[in-house]
C-alpha cells in the first residue's frame, strides 16, 4: 500500500511537470511552480528528485503512463502485429502533442552522457514488459517471425521508434509525427510478421 502511495505521488509530480513544460517552457518552469501543480511539498519533491533537470530523465515513466493508459483498447481479437503498430500510433500522438521536441532532444542527448541509470533502456519498465508480452503471445500463435527471440524484436520495435523520434527532432517537427510513424513503422516491422518471414 505505502509502495503505491510512493509511486502514485512520483507519477503526480513527473506529470506536473511535464505539464508545465510542454505548456510555458523547460526553462521558465520553477520547482515551486511543479510542486504547486503537483500538490505536495517541497520535502516530497527533493525526496524523489535532486531538482528540476532530474525530470529531464523521468520522461520515460510518461511513456509508461500512455502504455498503462492504453492497455484496455488492446481488443483480444487484435493481432500482436495490430497491438504494436496500434500503441505506437498512440504513443507518437502523445508525444506530438504534449512533448516539446526540445525536451525530447535534451533527453536523448541526456542519455547519451550519462553515465547513471538509463531510464529510456531500463527492461523492467511497463513499456519492455508489455512489448515482449505481445511479441511472446505472437510468436505462439504464429503471427511473429519466430526465427528472432521475442527479445530481439522487441529490441527492434524500441530502436525503431527511436530512430523515428530522433528524425523527429533534428528535422524540427517538419512532418506530423503520429500520421508519419503510422506510415513507416509497418514497413521498418514487416519483415517480423510471420507471412512475411516466409515469402523470404
Amino acid at each position: 500500500m505505502a509502495k503505491q502511495k510512493k509511486q502514485l505521488t512520483k507519477k503526480k509530480i513527473v506529470t506536473a511537470a511535464w505539464k508545465l513544460f510542454y505548456s510555458q517552457g523547460y526553462d521558465d518552469t520553477t520547482v515551486d511552480e511543479i510542486i504547486r501543480e503537483a500538490g505536495t511539498s517541497k520535502g516530497t519533491f527533493y525526496h524523489y528528485f535532486d531538482g528540476k533537470d532530474a525530470l529531464l530523465s523521468s520522461l520515460s515513466y510518461l511513456f509508461d503512463d500512455k502504455y498503462e493508459e492504453l492497455l484496455p483498447q488492446l481488443q483480444p481479437e487484435m493481432t500482436s502485429f495490430e497491438k504494436l503498430i496500434f500503441l505506437n500510433r498512440e504513443l507518437f500522438g502523445m508525444i506530438e502533442t504534449s512533448v516539446s521536441r526540445e525536451l525530447l532532444a535534451s533527453l536523448y542527448s541526456s542519455q547519451l552522457i550519462t553515465r547513471g541509470e538509463k531510464h529510456l533502456l531500463d527492461q523492467n519498465r511497463l513499456y519492455y514488459r508489455l512489448l515482449n508480452e505481445i511479441v511472446s503471445e505472437g510468436q505462439k500463435k504464429g503471427e511473429l517471425n519466430s526465427e528472432m527471440s521475442s527479445y530481439e524484436i522487441t529490441k527492434l520495435y524500441a530502436l525503431c521508434e527511436r530512430a523515428l523520434l530522433y528524425d523527429w527532432c533534428i528535422c524540427n517537427g517538419e512532418y506530423p509525427l503520429k500520421a508519419y510513424g503510422a506510415r513507416v513503422m509497418p514497413m521498418m516491422l514487416h519483415k517480423i510478421r510471420r507471412e512475411a518471414a516466409e515469402e523470404v
